[in-house]
């Protein structure tokens, strides 16, 4: 039986004959006039040549979205907070706007999904109110998911050189996309399959579009720690130290311990300075932010300092995996608190903070405390053995204080003994016991006394570092504590730590000196003089100069000299210019005043330098070196100093020097990157030509590329119309893949399941291939790597399966029509997938267990045999789902 279509055009009209053994006719709005006369074979090669080209146009599509979003996320606020050292000081300081896990499981994953999820959606758009078969653009979102986490993974594991490992930092994170990433496609079984067999009822469809701002929220609440930190303020993290007890107080009191500068007396003292030896004493304040210097281990602690242990590092930035896809196009293109254990016999922690709030209350009033709460646990100064009685002490033998506090307060206590009274209105501590006592009673025996203070001199100097301080105290008779308060001269200059003393003398009225005499003060320098680097590390000739930039970073403090000095590499450099490329500086020193951020350096260069056949530039080096003391040299401590022939005209200089701005880029710039290739140079600075096949891809993609240079730049609006026109330029991109598919498919005879988790998804996550694959060799951790994965199939089902749901059940109320779906082939699909998903994430967390971390390994073997077992899942999965597609498999 022969079938015959009729297409009338305005000249004329074309008569198609089919016969009964033809499945299909072929109809996409994009064929040309009588094509489907064409040899089959041809036009299957053509549609797959036109796919790939397509394919090329949206990575650099992609590329200009995912650079839109990187500048939309990557946003500051400013915000100001008290100085709590000084409150008429107000800090200023910048904070991103999106929060990373944020905006990586929303605008990034949509950057990087875009494709997927538009297909969908303009496939659905295209078919309204029409019952729909397999959706390619269903069948495309898990294709990728299987490719991503299957194949993507396997690469990544092998990309990482033995014996190196590299693990997830953020795995809380990552434990949570990943459960959101099996159950989105659970979800979708149940919907297509369970709960309405066959057919998308309206509140499933926006159900599966609400789990995304819950995805997002959990995923953002678990990168917070759930906001514990807030929640237990006040509250402190107590480390463990085998069986040496660790003492912390909560109480956002300037605590006096000797640690500040101020010491509580008695056992409380001996047991913080133990922890403070075993470095597990770390106080908190009762404020959400606490700030720590690095260098010396203070933290700031209401208005005093303490030596603490940060008890979370701070994040170290990773590396957006942006960047990488960023230049993956471009080579494409040719161009948690601790817990703490409580043991029988030990403080309880309640118990400290009563004693403490004694102590404080008894200081407001001068007199002898009386608690109810003290029991055994302080052995107070007028409570003592015959030892120290009537004898002055200081209350610790060492302090210390930062520079910065300006002043340091030391106790000075008299050790009374108060006799019983039977009308006590109080307690007291005597031989471990607990009596009463009266707060009013007196020491009959030493009433009223003094004693002589004076400091002196050890490293530190007095006048320099602290001023000298002298004087005589006097206890009434119900006194046994005095304050003296030493000056701590700051001087704005890293000298690094020194000490003094204070010694006691010359006691009155029969008392007595006791141990300890004689306190040793060290002065913290927290002075920070800043670390030093060259802002640029390759610089170019001008005006018969070179200058090079030294940039002061992370502290401004004092006085600095630097040494600098040039080096030969294939520029000659002498006393004068006259037989020499450049004036050579040996041994230099440059100095930087105090709070001076920058300085830079002019070396002259020759101008009329002479250049050998085919040399294009000569280079040179700069170093510096030996910083004064508490300086640092930062990583850049070398640039590269180039004579160009070219760069000795300062226009072509001025050019260059635009051309590497890359944030400033302009409009017209973008056109001459569209037009250029390669634009590589080597370590001189010399261009390096491009190879055979980057001049292939610039021809291939060179229209793609043109066409993305009409978009505005970044800088323009926030980059919200490059975010707008680029998902624009990616849509209509899709929309011609979505016809080439369906003409593939229906030429070859490739079911259309098959052609979106073979052919559609492998073009589109091409891209994310090699992006993913750099990062696992550049990048420390795996987070960039493989870190993504699970969040972007998450996103996929939630918006690429949400969205079309949605507009398909909306307009079928409209048109009182039902939206039904075909659920054989997406049901063993999406089984297939789950399944073989659970094997894949269980191998991961268990190479993490037993390897030490997701990717590499020490072990060659254990890695690629880990990563032929995940390509082996994609193969099954692609196998199996195939079978299904052509019915050879019916379960």
């Amino acid at each position: 039986m022969v079938f015959n279509y009729q297409t009338n055009y305005d000249r004329g009209y074309v008569v198609e004959y089919l016969d009964s053994n033809t499945s299909k006719r072929c109809e996409e709005f994009i064929l040309l006039p009588a094509e489907n006369l064409w040899h089959e074979g041809i036009r299957g090669f053509l549609y797959l040549l036109a796919l790939l080209y397509l394919f090329l146009g949206v990575a650099v599509a992609s590329d200009i979205f995912m650079n839109s979003i990187e500048v939309m996320t990557s946003k500051k606020r400013t915000i100001t907070r008290v100085d709590p050292e000084n409150p008429d000081h107000v800090v200023t300081i910048e904070v991103l706007v999106w929060n990373e896990t944020v905006a990586n499981l929303t605008l990034m994953a949509l950057g990087s999904s875009a494709p997927e999820i538009l297909l969908a959606v303009i496939e659905q758009v295209l078919v309204l109110g029409e019952d729909q078969g397999d959706s390619l653009g269903t069948f495309t979102i898990i294709g990728s998911a299987a490719f991503n986490l299957f194949v993507i993974t396997s690469i990544c594991i092998v990309s990482v050189p033995s014996p190196d490992v590299k693990s997830i930092k953020e795995f809380g994170v990552f434990l949570t996309t990943t459960f959101y990433s099996i159950f989105a496609y659970v979800w979708m079984l149940l919907v297509v399959q369970v709960i309405s067999p066959g057919e998308i009822e309206w509140w499933e469809a926006w159900v599966t579009i609400a789990f995304m701002p819950l995805f997002v929220l959990h995923s953002y609440a678990q990168d917070s720690g759930w906001w514990c930190h807030k929640c237990c303020k006040g509250a402190s993290v107590s480390d463990e130290a085998g069986d040496k007890p660790a003492i912390r107080v909560f109480t956002h009191h300037a605590r006096k311990g000797s640690i500040t500068g101020h010491a509580v007396p008695g056992q409380e003292l001996h047991m913080l300075e133990a922890a403070h030896r075993n470095k597990t004493h770390q106080l908190s304040d009762q404020t959400d932010t606490e700030s720590i210097d690095s260098k010396h281990g203070v933290s700031k602690h209401g208005d005093t300092k303490v030596f603490a242990r940060a008890s979370k590092p701070g994040p170290r930035p990773l590396h957006s995996r942006a960047k990488f896809r960023h230049a993956v196009v471009s080579a494409m293109t040719g161009h948690k608190p601790t817990k703490r254990h409580g043991s029988a016999g030990k403080t309880r922690m309640s118990d400290i903070v009563s004693a403490v709030q004694g102590i404080q209350d008894v200081s407001k009033k001068g007199l002898m405390p009386s608690s109810k709460n003290l029991g055994a646990l302080f052995y107070f100064p007028y409570i003592v053995d015959d030892q120290l009685y009537g004898k002055f002490t200081f209350s610790s033998q060492v302090y210390e204080v930062l520079e910065s506090k300006g002043q340091l307060e030391i106790d000075i206590l008299f050790h009374r003994k108060i006799p019983q009274s039977k009308s006590s209105g109080g307690l007291q501590i005597m031989n471990g016991q607990t009596v009463m006592m009266n707060e009013t009673a007196v020491d009959q025996k030493f009433k009223d006394v003094s004693v002589e203070y004076e400091t002196r001199e050890g490293s530190a100097k007095a006048g320099s570092k602290f001023k000298y301080t002298s004087g005589t105290l006097k206890f009434a008779e119900n006194e046994y504590k005095k304050t003296v308060t030493i000056p701590i001269i700051q001087d704005n200059q890293y000298t690094g730590n020194a000490d003094f003393f204070i010694l006691l003398k010359n006691p009155s009225s029969g008392a007595g000196i006791g141990d300890p005499s004689v306190g040793r003060v060290n002065i913290v320098d927290d002075d920070a003089p800043g670390e030093f680097q060259f802002q640029d590390s390759h610089v170019f000739a001008k005006d018969g100069k070179i200058t090079v930039k030294i940039i002061r970073e992370k502290g401004y403090d004092g006085k600095v000299t630097l040494e600098y000095s040039t080096h030969d590499v294939t520029a000659v450099g002498g006393e004068s210019l006259k037989e020499n490329d450049y004036v050579a500086v040996d041994h230099s020193h440059i100095e930087f005043k105090h709070q001076e951020k920058f300085k830079t350096i002019d070396v002259k260069v020759n101008k009329e330098a002479k250049f050998e056949h085919g040399q294009g530039s000569k280079s040179f080096i700069v170093t510096i070196k030996n910083p004064s003391v508490g300086a640092k040299v930062g990583k850049t401590a070398t640039c590269v100093c180039h004579i160009n022939k070219e760069s000795l005209d300062d226009r072509i200089a001025d050019v260059v020097a635009d051309m590497e701005e890359e944030e400033d880029i302009t409009w017209g710039a973008q056109f001459y990157n569209a037009f250029s290739i390669g634009g590589e140079k080597d370590e001189e600075g010399n261009n390096i030509t491009p190879k055979w096949h980057e001049f292939l891809l610039h021809f291939l993609t060179f229209f793609w590329k043109v066409v993305g240079a009409c978009i505005p730049p970044t800088k323009y609006m926030g980059a919200w119309p490059a975010f707008v026109l680029s998902l624009l330029y990616i849509g209509v991109l899709t929309l011609f893949i979505q016809q080439l598919a369906g003409l593939l498919g229906c030429v070859i005879g490739l079911e259309t399941s098959v052609t979106g988790i073979t052919l559609i998804a492998l073009g589109t996550s091409l891209p994310d291939t090699f992006a993913s694959r750099t990062a696992a060799k550049q990048d420390e951790h795996a987070d960039a790597a493989i870190g993504n994965i699970t969040g972007s199939n998450s996103v996929n089902v939630f918006l690429g399966l949400g969205l079309p749901w949605v507009l398909a059940t909306m307009y079928g109320i409209a048109i009182d029509k039902p939206y039904k779906v075909k659920t054989g082939n997406l049901t063993v699909s999406v089984i297939i997938f789950c399944v073989l998903a659970v094997i894949c994430i269980a191998t991961l967390i268990l190479r993490r267990k037993l390897v030490g971390g997701e990717l590499g390994g020490k072990n060659a073997t254990v890695k690629w045999i880990t990563s032929f077992l995940l390509f082996t899942l994609w193969i099954t999965y692609i196998v199996l789902s195939s079978l299904r597609a052509y019915d050879i498999i019916t379960w």
